[in-house]
């Protein structure tokens, strides 16, 4: 996106919510391992999102509007992000992304950098996306740089996963580099309809090595990018890269058919991360 996601018997609650936590991460664990063992896939980094707030070791909440580097990042964006508990939250093994508007637009953005940086795996992520027009989640990733700022679009840009509220349940997958990018209109990029995408979870995945990128969703291919003789100006990708997560409001892509003031609160929520050094099951 550097264009232009009771009183009841208290014992008894917690004995449930601590077994279902439980059973989350027994169920993560044993994906590993299992994948391990039919394809030595290994699960290197993961977030099940299962304490009371962000795992500050793995992520860093990004807060601001941009300014004064890049104000709007870049996309003439509307929101200002903050960590507040009515932008960013856990709840019920869930991280919770909510935009909204009070005097202001607000939401929260979180990235691994630093924290959690790959160069090639599979990484997915779980999610149900916020609806709406003018909400602009994302699941994407840009380069680790060490020494210098990012040049964009030089450096690269994964986006595994956008919607744009104006056109619901349709997600886009794209790459920017120098030689394919939005503002030559030569970006690579498809999309994908899900018609429950703001009603249900769906995993949204990438499978990334040292000749091609390949999206998934719910497991299933629908797009795949090969480098074929591109050098750096085609293919930045064979280098660390981190993940971000964040919901913008407007934009030039999000709010190109305005922003319609009655949806706010839009939360995005993700149940889970998971990154492994190979697609399990491959």
């Amino acid at each position: 996106m550097m264009r232009w996601l009771v009183i009841l018997a208290p014992l008894s609650l917690c004995l449930f919510s601590c077994n279902t936590s439980d059973s989350k991460q027994e169920a993560a664990t044993q994906a590993g391992a299992e994948g391990a063992e039919r394809t030595e896939a290994q699960l290197i980094w993961q977030d099940e999102f299962e304490g009371n707030g962000v795992d500050t070791t793995k992520w860093t909440v990004v807060e601001g509007n941009g300014c004064p580097e890049l104000c709007g990042f870049g996309n003439n964006e509307r929101q200002t992000y903050t960590s507040s508990p009515g932008n960013l939250s856990v709840e019920d093994g869930k991280l919770v992304i909510t935009a909204r508007k009070d005097s202001t637009y607000t939401s929260a953005k979180l990235v691994t950098e630093g924290k959690g940086d790959w160069q090639y795996g599979y990484i997915e992520v779980r999610a149900k996306l916020p609806e709406g027009r003018g909400t602009w989640p994302a699941i994407w990733m840009l380069p680790t740089l060490e020494g210098r700022g990012m040049k964009w679009p030089d450096d690269g840009e994964i986006d595994i996963m956008e919607h744009v509220g104006y056109n619901q349940g349709w997600v886009y997958s794209t790459i920017h580099t120098d030689k394919y990018n939005h503002l030559e209109g030569t970006q690579k990029s498809d999309s994908i309809r899900i018609e429950d995408a703001s009603e249900a979870f769906h995993t949204y995945a990438i499978d990334w090595d040292d000749k091609q990128i390949t999206w998934l969703l719910d497991g299933e291919d629908y797009l795949t990018l090969e480098k074929g003789n591109d050098d750096k100006s085609g293919w930045p990708f064979d280098a660390p890269f981190h993940l971000i997560l964040n919901t913008a409001v407007g934009g030039d892509w999000g709010g190109r058919e305005g922003i319609d003031d009655r949806v706010w609160p839009q939360p995005f929520e993700i149940d889970y991360v998971r990154v492994y050094n190979k697609k399990p099951g491959a």
